[in-house]
């Protein structure tokens, strides 16, 4: 019977009342505590218990640790885009700006009053994406996302961060056709700027080759001369870099000389192009209605 009273105790114990349980619990907690505190006896068994529970505590933060850095990183990413896109403009209208620089340059070192006796470039600029490239063999041209609901007209000049690309030839109102400098039907007036010695520059079908046909063989060219444009014709504003002179032959018996120059611009690499309006424009007076009414014969 005793044996049977012993065997129960336990029994006993484990069916106590859940408050019982509770004030024992909070006693054991309380005394853990204050052995921790003074004495920290429970250091390493904290240390182990923080080990073992650390694979739990990263899979419940992992989500919503993943989503902050997914949503920064997206809201990152669009502001360096649009960052970026500000800054490639930027950098597109300065480069343009500054590339009448060489021309200035050695023309301010014989004429001391160069911007009241060369006619100014309006300010006025569109930037222009190339949609697509003619793929004709036999011509250069290219397609750009602007056209005449843009105030894009024929003759309108072309040029890149670089120097000269081209002129408008054709609105299609949305889109517009540019020739390039190179085509075979595309001439240019030029000149030197080391020596404002003027001539035509000529395309040959190259991307990469312009030719300078009109120049008598003893015309004061160089290896590395600067060919800008002379702003004669109306169609280009003047100063602007078009080639460098690259090579130089000259056979005897002929009256000219036959000059290679390599294009300013980067003809096979450009992604976006600026459209300038010039000031006094007479792109736009080619039309019909712009036109002078005709005299009338006389008898």
């Amino acid at each position: 019977m005793a044996l049977t009273s012993v065997e129960r105790e336990p029994g006993q114990f484990r069916n106590a009342s859940p408050g019982l349980q509770l004030i024992l619990l909070c006693i054991v907690s309380i005394a853990l505590m204050a052995l921790d505190h003074r004495n920290e006896y429970l250091t390493g068994v904290r240390k182990s218990l923080s080990v073992l529970l650390y694979p739990v505590e990263f899979l419940v933060s992992a989500p919503f640790d993943l989503s902050r850095a997914l949503s920064e990183s997206i809201a990152t990413r669009d502001a360096l885009q649009a960052e970026n896109r500000r800054l490639q403009d930027e950098a597109l209208m300065r480069s343009a700006s500054l590339q009448r620089m060489a021309a200035l340059e050695a023309e301010n070192a014989r004429l001391r009053a160069l911007l009241d006796s060369t006619a100014k470039v309006g300010e006025q600029m569109l930037i222009a994406e190339i949609v697509s490239v003619d793929m004709n063999p036999f011509r250069n041209m290219i397609v750009i996302n602007r056209g005449g609901k843009d105030g894009v007209f024929v003759g309108q000049p072309v040029i890149d961060a670089d120097g000269i690309v081209g002129q408008i030839t054709r609105d299609r109102h949305y889109t517009s056709e540019v020739m390039l400098v190179t085509d075979v039907d595309h001439a240019v007036p030029v000149e030197i700027a080391r020596n404002r010695l003027r001539t035509i520059g000529v395309g040959t079908g190259e991307l990469d080759r312009l030719s300078l046909p009109f120049l008598p063989g003893n015309a004061d060219v160089r290896e590395g001369d600067l060919l800008v444009t002379s702003g004669l014709g109306g169609k280009f504003p003047p100063g602007y870099p078009v080639a460098t002179v690259k090579n130089i032959r000259g056979t005897t018996g002929q009256p000219f000389l036959e000059i290679d120059a390599a294009p300013a611009a980067a003809l096979n690499r450009m992604r976006e192009v600026l459209l300038i309006k010039p000031e006094g424009n007479a792109g736009m007076a080619d039309s019909d209605d712009d036109m002078p009414p005709a005299e009338p014969e006389q008898p």
